[in-house]
Order: structure tokens, then C-alpha cells, then sequence
């Protein structure tokens, strides 16, 4: 069960990356715009690892 949760925090974490910090990165928009979208990237980057950490907790409950 934590083999599972790792590959889909694994493939979330790489989504967010790719379609998050793409644009930050390489948007030709405005200087506003890329921290508006950095910060949104960042709180989804804490989310995802406040469940990442849950989701360990949850699976080694489980396995017990």
C-alpha cells in the first residue's frame, strides 16, 4: 500500500511541477502574473505534502 501512495504523491508532484513551474518559469506574461501563479503552485506543493504526509500515516495504519 505505501509502494501506491508513493507512485501517486510521485506522479501528482510531477504534474504540478511540469504544468505548475512551467509557466513561472517561462511565461512572457507580466511579473504579477508569475508570482500569482508561483504562490498558488507553492500553497498546491503544501497541500499535496500534508497529504502525502496523511497518506503515509494512513497506509502504515493500514498495514498494521
Amino acid at each position: 500500500m505505501r509502494i501506491l501512495v508513493h507512485a501517486v504523491f510521485i506522479l501528482l508532484i510531477g504534474l504540478v511541477t511540469f504544468f505548475g513551474l512551467g509557466p513561472v518559469l517561462l511565461a512572457d506574461g507580466s511579473m504579477r502574473e508569475r508570482l500569482v501563479t508561483g504562490v498558488i503552485v507553492l500553497v498546491i506543493y503544501l497541500i499535496l505534502g500534508f497529504g502525502y504526509r496523511k497518506g503515509i500515516g494512513w497506509a502504515e495504519r493500514k498495514r498494521n
